[in-house]
């Protein structure tokens, strides 16, 4: 008798300290994600949420070359209705019958899915390659390459100066990603949407991938990156007059200051003097997420991908400024942006200046938080040229939430809307609006 009651305190103790449903809880998040092999990466899963640049801090054991593949994919449920009040404005041709702010007739029914593929490895203690490529896009039905990159953490030099400067400095060399702003960290990327709450993007959507390098210092909760770029979405060394290197800083501070709170404040910037074509603001290869909205009749999903997107046309020359806030506490999350845009393109002669807002609160709950539910406002506000309009803006709120059926499966719904004020009246976009409901399921590991 004495043994059963010593074995039954002793298995009291441990239902307090940790319960069983706990524990198996605990196990069936390990079992159900991919381990992590490579080191100072971000993971493809539910675990890369609220990552923002890749963390000094290793991950995983260095004992020898390593390849990791992985993959997202997405697929959508879109039900939205649109419309607008333009004036009829006919298409040039012979008979001139075909009006081109007509909208496009537009219903309920499931989006294409989309898809990416990750391919890392581990070269060296500290030193991998990452290569990332879409499979399938809205933009492009074929497979092509998004990005491929070195990514350096560790001297491959033994040296005690090298070797203390790299504990906190990362070296990026490659075709990747620009660090311009924190949305690009949060954003949908094609099949990969498991870190956005939400279905869309960014109205004005700050994303390109450019030839450059990088260099990002880390220490103590204080954040600086410094790079540069060739500018512009591909490798180019003719028309040398009108191409320049683009210039990108970003200062800031991110530091978990007690269990409960997580502050972060970063400011970004990047000059761009001149270019070919600088698609700072339309190199979302892949396209937007909400499907034909506000496009003509004659438009194809392929052909005009950026459905809902504002594109500030600063194709030749732009300077762009964004302030990012993140503050975490508990489970409750907010995010924000203010960011300043000013440029041109080749045909214009003067500088346009285009401002943008965005404050998005969420609240994550139950055990791995798996349930999510919030909110995000966005706004564009600004000078989108003569043909339409000095003084336009562009408002969008989304309202929705989220589960993770395991970390590597999610399914998030979201009530859109989002309306257009100050477009002329020849623009499609004139008293334009569009509104209802989105659902998205996504795999990710």
């Amino acid at each position: 008798m004495k043994s059963i009651a010593t074995l039954s305190l002793a298995i009291a103790a441990v239902s307090l300290t940790q319960p069983a449903y706990a524990q198996e809880a605990k196990a069936t998040q390990e079992q159900l994600s991919q381990p992590v092999v490579i080191q100072y990466s971000r993971p493809n899963d539910q675990r890369g949420i609220n990552v923002f640049e890749t963390p000094k801090v290793a991950g995983a054991t260095y004992d020898g070359f390593k390849i990791q593949w992985g993959a997202a994919f997405t697929q959508q449920f879109q039900s939205l209705a649109h419309s607008n009040t333009a004036d009829s404005v006919p298409t040039a041709g012979p008979t001139n019958l075909v009006n081109k702010n007509r909208l496009k007739s537009i219903g309920s029914g499931f989006n294409n899915a989309v898809a990416n593929l990750y391919l890392n490895a581990q070269l060296a203690k500290g030193i991998r390659v990452q290569l990332t490529s879409y499979l399938s896009s809205r933009h492009h039905n074929e497979t092509w390459v998004k990005d491929g990159f070195v990514q350096i953490d560790e001297s491959p030099i033994d040296v005690p100066f090298l070797n203390d400067l790299m504990k906190y400095t990362t070296l990026k060399v490659g075709h990747f990603q620009v660090n311009y702003g924190d949305m690009q960290f949060r954003r949908t990327d094609n099949g990969q949407a498991i870190y956005n709450p939400f279905v869309g993007n960014a109205i004005m959507d700050a994303f390109t991938t450019e030839i450059g390098a990088e260099a990002i210092f880390q220490r103590h909760g204080l954040l600086g990156v410094v790079a540069m770029s060739n500018g512009e979405s591909r490798g180019r060394v003719d028309m040398p007059k009108e191409r320049s290197h683009t210039l990108m800083a970003k200062a800031g501070f991110d530091k978990q200051l007690n269990s409960d709170l997580r502050v972060r404040l970063t400011g970004s910037y990047r000059a761009q003097p001149t270019a070919v074509s600088n698609i700072l603001y339309a190199g979302d290869r892949a396209g937007s997420r909400y499907y034909m909205v506000l496009e003509n009749s004659a438009a194809t999903e392929s052909a005009q991908p950026y459905s809902g997107n504002i594109n500030p046309g600063f194709s030749y020359r732009s300077t762009s400024f964004v302030v990012n806030p993140f503050i975490k506490f508990r489970g409750l999350e907010f995010f924000g942006m203010a960011e300043t845009a000013t440029g041109r393109s080749a045909a214009e002669t003067s500088e346009r200046t285009v401002k943008q807002y965005m404050a998005e609160g969420l609240y994550r709950f139950a055990a791995n938080d798996k349930f999510y539910v919030g909110a995000r406002w966005n706004s564009v506000q600004g000078d989108l040229g003569a043909a339409a309009g000095s003084d336009v803006t562009v408002d969008r709120v989304n309202v929705g939430g989220g589960w993770f059926v395991t970390p590597t499966l999610m399914a998030k719904v979201e009530l859109v809307k989002q309306s257009y004020s100050g477009f002329l009246r020849t623009d499609i976009r004139n008293g334009a609006k569009f509104a209802g409901l989105m659902m998205e399921g996504v795999v990710a590991f």
